[in-house]
C-alpha cells in the first residue's frame, strides 16, 4: 500500500474514486503490505481517512504472514524475541507467542523505527545461541512524503550479517502472504494481478505467486530499473489510476 496508496498520510490520487469505480465494474481485491508496523484494523482505519470502505479482513500484513508461518513450525505458540511494532506484536500473539528475553523459540523481527543498538545486540545474541530466525519482510527503504528512509531490510541485513543467519523472511518477494491473498478471493493466480511500486518485492513476489502483475512509478521503483534489475511486469502505469484506465481499455485482460 506504501508507495500505491499513499505515502505516509498523503493519498495517491483519488483513492474513494478508485475504489468506488472498482466496486462497479466489479472487481475484487485485497491489499498485502509488507509492512509489519500495524494491524490490519489500522489499516482499515487508515482508508477510512481517504473514505474507502473496507473489512480488516481485506488486509494482510507481512506481520501477520510471518506470525502464520512461525505457528507452523510452533504450533504451540511460546516466548519469542520481538524486534517490530504494534503489528507484528498483535499478530503474534493471536498464535500464541509472547516477547521474552530468556527461553525464547526464536527471534521475529520486523520494522522498529525506534530500534537502540542494545535491542539489536540481543536478538543476535539469541541467533548465535541457537533461536530460530524470522523476520518479516526485506524492503531495503521506505517512501515517505520527506524522502526514502532505511526499511525492514536494513535491519535484518544487520542481523544477518552480526549473527552469520539467514532468516526465514515471510513478506515478498517470498510468495507465502500472496498465496493467502489468493486464497481468501478464491481466485486463481493466472487470473490475478499483483500491483506494485517495488520491482525486488511486489513484482518478483506476484511472479513467484505465478500471477500477472503491473508497476506503478508512484512509489520506489522507476521504468530504468526495469531493465537495470532484468524484473519485467506485464503492465506499467505512472500511478493507480492511470493503471485502472488501461485495464479497462484493455477490457482487464492482460
Amino acid at each position: 500500500m506504501d508507495g500505491v496508496l499513499w505515502k505516509d498520510q498523503e493519498p495517491i490520487g483519488e483513492l474513494f474514486a478508485y475504489f468506488e469505480h472498482l466496486k462497479k465494474v466489479p472487481i475484487q481485491y485485497i491489499f498485502a503490505t509488507n509492512n509489519s508496523t500495524k494491524t490490519p484494523e489500522q489499516y482499515q482505519q487508515k482508508l477510512a481517512t481517504f473514505n474507502v470502505s473496507i473489512s480488516a479482513n481485506q488486509v494482510i500484513t507481512s506481520g501477520a504472514t510471518v506470525a502464520f508461518e512461525l505457528a507452523k513450525k510452533y504450533p504451540q505458540g511460546g516466548p519469542v524475541y520481538i524486534i517490530g511494532e504494534e503489528g507484528l506484536i498483535k499478530a503474534l500473539e493471536e498464535y500464541g507467542f509472547f516477547h521474552s528475553e530468556s527461553n525464547v523459540i526464536a527471534v521475529v523481527g520486523g520494522m522498529e523505527h525506534n530500534l537502540n543498538s542494545e535491542k539489536l545486540d540481543k536478538a543476535s545474541s539469541l541467533i548465535k545461541k541457537g533461536a530460530d530466525f524470522f523476520f518479516s519482510n526485506m524492503d531495503s527503504t521506505f517512501p515517505t512524503p520527506h524522502g526514502i528512509i532505511p526499511g525492514a531490510g536494513a535491519l535484518l541485513a544487520k542481523l544477518e550479517k552480526s549473527s552469520g543467519t539467514k532468516a526465514i523472511v515471510a513478506g515478498k518477494p517470498e510468495p507465502y502472504m500472496l498465496l493467502q491473498a489468493i486464497h481468501r478471493l478464491k481466485t486463481q493466480p493466472e487470473e490475478t494481478l499483483v500491483i506494485g511500486d517495488r520491482l525486488e518485492t511486489d513484482i518478483l513476489g506476484g511472479k513467484n505467486a505465478g500471477c500477472k502483475t503491473a508497476l506503478v512509478l508512484s512509489g520506489i521503483s522507476s521504468e530504468k530499473d526495469i531493465l537495470k534489475q532484468s524484473i519485467y511486469p506485464e503492465v506499467v502505469a505512472n500511478n493507480l489510476g492511470e493503471l485502472i484506465k488501461k485495464m479497462e481499455q484493455n477490457q482487464w485482460k492482460i
